[in-house]
């Protein structure tokens, strides 16, 4: 998929799926007391993760912070290895962008969570060299479901909307990752050494 632009001349709320809408009965997002402090570097959760670690060679080495309330903001530049058509990045390499940009809001509730539907507008193209800069921030939760959306940005915090996106994660045990990822992996990270980054690898799954 290449990355086509929509136009982006209908709001994202008045797009949205119905299940991307939070019931009647939801409630405000709560931060964590133990969350990182705004502005605290998030670092990577799993260093073979494609959106945020720092072994994967060809991945987004997409860095986030934390930011006020239940947000996050987060950058990453475009390089050839992310390109859908000439000198512009793949679709769905944005929508990953999105996608770990909401998940790193985990984080700051202190829960385990999974992507359980993601709604992404292809605004502008966004070329080859860019930085990309994402603002997340969950919006409500209802039981186990966190409601959330992002934007993404070019070339500054406050430059042209290049992405928007609405997401439902939805809060998970560590035996969803125990249960469905491949046993090798599972293995070397249930392995390591580091207690808190043998425990980080399981708490995110983008």
């Amino acid at each position: 998929m290449s990355n086509v632009p929509s136009g982006g001349k209908t709001p994202r709320s008045a797009a949205r799926s119905p299940a991307l809408t939070p019931p009647a009965d939801a409630i405000a997002p709560v931060r964590h007391p133990d969350a990182p402090a705004p502005g605290e570097p998030l670092g990577s959760h799993y260093a073979h993760c494609f959106g945020c670690g720092d072994e994967q060679p060809h991945g987004l080495h997409l860095q986030a912070r934390a930011g006020e309330g239940v947000t996050i903001t987060a950058e990453f530049t475009v390089r050839p290895a992310h390109q859908g058509a000439p000198g512009l990045a793949h679709g769905g390499v944005l929508a990953t962008a999105l996608d770990e940009s909401l998940g790193a809001l985990s984080w700051l509730l202190r829960v385990v969570a999974v992507t359980g539907k993601l709604e992404t507008d292809f605004v502008r193209p966004v070329p080859v060299g860019s930085v990309l800069f994402l603002a997340a921030e969950a919006t409500a939760v209802s039981g186990r479901k966190i409601f959330c959306s992002a934007t993404g940005r070019l070339g500054s915090p406050e430059g042209p909307v290049a992405l928007r996106a609405d997401a439902l994660f939805v809060e998970v045990k560590v035996d969803h990752f125990i249960d469905n990822g491949r046993q090798e992996e599972i293995r070397v990270a249930m392995a390591d050494p580091d207690q808190v980054r043998r425990a980080r690898a399981f708490e995110v799954n983008p």
